[in-house]
This record gives C-alpha cells, sequence and structure tokens, in this order.
C-alpha cells in the first residue's frame, strides 16, 4: 500500500510503493497525482516532439539558391532526426525505472538544448555543409526519444482499466507538439517572411518552452520507485509473437503519422511552385495547410485509446487501416490526375489531395491510441497464467507492457524514416509523389490483414468469445503451456 496524501512523500518527489490497481488509494488521493504527473508529462514530450520535427519547419526558411538542398536531400534531412529518435526510444524506455520518471524528464528536457541551439547557429550559416545540417538534424532525435520514457512512465502510473485513456492523452498531447511548431512556423513566415534569419525566432521560443518543460518537471513530478528497469522484460515482451504484430502494426499508425509530419508540409511546398507561385508565396501557402493534419491526427489519439477501452484494440485499428486504404487511393488518383498537368495537382485534384492528406493523419491518430491499448491487454492477459500473487502478476504486467511500448515506439518511428525515404525516392525518380502514395496504400492493406489474422481471428478453442479475448487467452495458452484462462480485455467506464 503505498500513501497517497502529498504530504507523505519525501522532499525529493519519491514514491516508494505505487499501487495504480489499489482503488481505495486511487480515488483517495492516487489519481490525483497521476493526473498531476501526467500533464506535465505531457508538456515535456510536446516540447519534445516539436524539438523532434524542428527540421520539417526549418526546411521551409531553406531556399535551394542559397543552402543548395534540393527537395529529394530536404527529405532525408526529415528522415534524419526520425531515424535517430527511433534507436533512442530502445533505451530510453529503462530510463525512467532507473533514474525515475521525475528525474528522467528533467534531464531529457535540458538535452533538447544541445539541438535547439545548434539550430539556432547553423540555421543563420548558409553556407554550411549538408554532412554538418545532418548532424544538427541527427541531433534533434533527441526528441524522439522522450516518447518512450514518457510512455513508459505514465503505463506505471494508471490502472489497466483506465491505461487506453491515460496512454491516448499522454501520446495526443505529445503528437501536438508536431503541428504547434508548425504553427509557430507559420506565424514567423505569415507576419515576417521566410528569410532564413527570421527561422531563429522558432528555435527561440522552444528555448522557452524547453526551460518550462525542465523548471515544472521538478516541481511537480514524481519518481516511482517500486519500477523495474531491467531490459530482460523488454527480452520477455520479446519473445511474445503478438509483440512483433503490434510493432509492424505501430508502423503503419505512428510511422505514417510521424513521416507524414516531416513531408506534407514539403509535398504542398513542391506542388504550390510546380503551379508557378513565387518561392515565397509557395512555402506560405503550405505552412497554412501542413499543420492541420498534425494537429487533427494528434487530437483524434486520445479517441483511439478511449474507444479501445470500449471496443477492442485490435478491433479499433482493423476498421482505422481500412479507413487508411480508402484514404490512400484518393490521395494516389488525385496524385495521378496532377501528373497528366505537369505535376500540378489543380481545383478539385488538389482539394482531393489535402483532403486525402487529412484523412490519413486522423485516421493514423487514432491508430496510433488504438494499438498502444493491445500492448497491456496482451500482458495483463499473459500474467493471469503466472504461479504468483496478484500483485506480483500485476507488476509483471506493467514493466513488461512498459518496456514492449518503448521498443515499439521506437519500430514505429523507423516507419517515419520509411515514409521520407520513399517520398525521396519517387521524387528523385519520377519528380512526383504518385509512386509513393501507391506503395503506402499497398502497405495499409497488409497491415489490415495483419490485424484480421493475428488479433481477429477466432481460435477453435476459444469458439464463442470476444475476439480479442479468445486471441489474448490463446497469447495466455501459447506461452503459459497451460490451458487459456477466461481473459477478457478490461473495458473502461467513460472519463
Amino acid at each position: 500500500m503505498w500513501e497517497a496524501p502529498l504530504s507523505t512523500l519525501s522532499r525529493n518527489r519519491n514514491i516508494e510503493n505505487w499501487d495504480a490497481e489499489d482503488v481505495e488509494a486511487w480515488e483517495s488521493g492516487g489519481k490525483d497525482i497521476a493526473k498531476r504527473n501526467l500533464w506535465w508529462s505531457v508538456f515535456a514530450e510536446h516540447v519534445g516532439f516539436s524539438v523532434w520535427s524542428i527540421w520539417s519547419v526549418m526546411v521551409l526558411f531553406m531556399p535551394t539558391d542559397k543552402f543548395g538542398i534540393d527537395p529529394a536531400g530536404k527529405f532525408f534531412l526529415g528522415a534524419v532526426p526520425t531515424l535517430v529518435g527511433g534507436f533512442l526510444r530502445i533505451p530510453y524506455t529503462v530510463a525512467t525505472a532507473r533514474f525515475g520518471g521525475r528525474n528522467w524528464t528533467i534531464f531529457s528536457a535540458v538535452m533538447l538544448l544541445i539541438p535547439t541551439l545548434l539550430t539556432l547557429y547553423f540555421i543563420n550559416q548558409p553556407g554550411t555543409s549538408y554532412t554538418t545540417f545532418m548532424i544538427v538534424a541527427a541531433l534533434a532525435g533527441f526528441g524522439g526519444g522522450n516518447f518512450a520514457s514518457s510512455m513508459t512512465n505514465i503505463n506505471a502510473f494508471y490502472p489497466q482499466r483506465l491505461k487506453g485513456w491515460a496512454l491516448g492523452m499522454n501520446a495526443g498531447g505529445g503528437n501536438l507538439g508536431v503541428p504547434l511548431i508548425q504553427l509557430v512556423g507559420l506565424a514567423v513566415i505569415a507576419t515576417v517572411g521566410n528569410a532564413y534569419g527570421n527561422a531563429s525566432i522558432v528555435c527561440l521560443v522552444y528555448l522557452v518552452l524547453i526551460a518550462l518543460a525542465g523548471v515544472g518537471a521538478a516541481l511537480y513530478m514524481d519518481n516511482l520507485r517500486n519500477q523495474k528497469a531491467d531490459m530482460s522484460y523488454m527480452i520477455t515482451s520479446l519473445k511474445v509473437p503478438q509483440s512483433w504484430a503490434i510493432a509492424f502494426l505501430y508502423i503503419g499508425t505512428f510511422g505514417s503519422f510521424i513521416g507524414f509530419s516531416f513531408a506534407f508540409g514539403q509535398v504542398l511546398q513542391i506542388s504550390f511552385k510546380a503551379g508557378g507561385e513565387s518561392a515565397t508565396h509557395a512555402t506560405l501557402h503550405a505552412a497554412q495547410i501542413a499543420f492541420i493534419g498534425p494537429l487533427l491526427g494528434s487530437f483524434m489519439r486520445p479517441y483511439g485509446g478511449k474507444w479501445s477501452d470500449r471496443f477492442g484494440g485490435s478491433k479499433v485499428t482493423l476498421y482505422t487501416f481500412l479507413g487508411m486504404i480508402v484514404a490512400a487511393v484518393v490521395v494516389s488518383i488525385a496524385g495521378m490526375i496532377g501528373d497528366k498537368h505537369h505535376g500540378v495537382p489543380t481545383g478539385g485534384a488538389m482539394i482531393a489531395l489535402i483532403a486525402g492528406f487529412i484523412a490519413l493523419f486522423l485516421l493514423s491518430g487514432v491508430g496510433n491510441g488504438s494499438v498502444t491499448k493491445i500492448i497491456p491487454s496482451v500482458f495483463d492477459a499473459k500474467s493471469k497464467s503466472l504461479q504468483a500473487d496478484p500483485a506480483t502478476q500485476a507488476a509483471w504486467s506493467q514493466n513488461t507492457s512498459g518496456a514492449l511500448i518503448g521498443f515499439v515506439g521506437a519500430v514505429g518511428a523507423l516507419g517515419g524514416v520509411a515514409i521520407n525515404l520513399v517520398f525521396r525516392s519517387s521524387y528523385a525518380s519520377t519528380n512526383s509523389a504518385t509512386t509513393a502514395f501507391w506503395v503506402f496504400m499497398g502497405f495499409y492493406v497488409v497491415c489490415a490483414l495483419v490485424v484480421s489474422l493475428v488479433f481477429l481471428r477466432r481460435p477453435q478453442a476459444a469458439r464463442g468469445s470476444k475476439p480479442e479475448a479468445s486471441t489474448l487467452a490463446t497469447v495466455t495458452q501459447t506461452l503459459a503451456g497451460s490451458e487459456p484462462a477466461a481473459v477478457q480485455e478490461h473495458s473502461a467506464r467513460s472519463i
């Protein structure tokens, strides 16, 4: 039993024994502690996402005649921080348990100062080599690692019945960092123009926000000392076959979200310039639209988690990918029409292109929440087969699912790298994005098939039960070597 009142917390904000499944303790003050940590975790992760995606804004201030970087090179600048951030998510996963959620949030916020200060300096040096820009962009990957530590930390704070909502809020609030930095960039372009020196304003704004995130974490967050910082939990989680399927699906949801977030503005900018607009007007028009998709996708993520609490993560995920297939077809057809007009989608084709992209953002946001919800459901089911008391089972489920969240986040981020590379290849070979759109559509078809075959197929032994519950029972039986228990995914009350 942990003590709920804030007065019982030590001065360095340590909580020695936290049990979110203890309903009495939760209602007597635990939920207030969890919410306070959630909101500051959201803010810190939000700033991290902004820094991670800062180069999606910086490239709008980098005209080719001054920096010598063509569109293909700019797509690669967007891919580099995504790649680094993806790999950093694996060590960041265990960091909060080893060092404490509060302590690590402070440290990870301070680390964001490095890429932001370097970006501030080099964006004002147009003669800088492309290699140097790649290194600076790579350091922005620090912001991508913050997702894993934040999600693992919040996963420990909330009970199973509320994890879908809590993780969706945490991740959705973090995802908002992408459109918010694009809005800051739009405000700068609209008021003072897109000269490269004006990009400094964006960096200065985020230096202030980074400081606020660090100070807020120091004053209001807590360390949970009964979390386990053991990489063996990640190894254990990866022995579950369904874990690899979840990671694959997250490539399709989060990979799409972060990849399109980096690329959407550039696709629009190229299209507007091809239509005869000046570089300044094309940049402004692209910035006016580019933030909408990530913004709406971020808002939808908590709903993906909440709907999954109610209907099941796998079912929501399947419908999400079916919708993404349709949206990708719309974008592809719009691209084909544009190709017939010298790469310039006009009128209805341009409307369809933008609408299809925004639909992809909305659906990827829902899918981010629903795929994340599947993780604790699988390991909660698996824990029931352990020969241990309920508290030990809950701790094992929490630590193992937390470890997998970080790994899945890392793999999903690599999907963002792939999207930027596919766009780069498509523009380099055909001077158009249409080929890339068809590739994405085909991938979503595969994702829908994986959901159906792995998570929604009814095993013969569990005939008559709910689809996701049947699969979870199969997980328990396969891994524990025992008969399947009557496992049902937790349903949550509406918050």
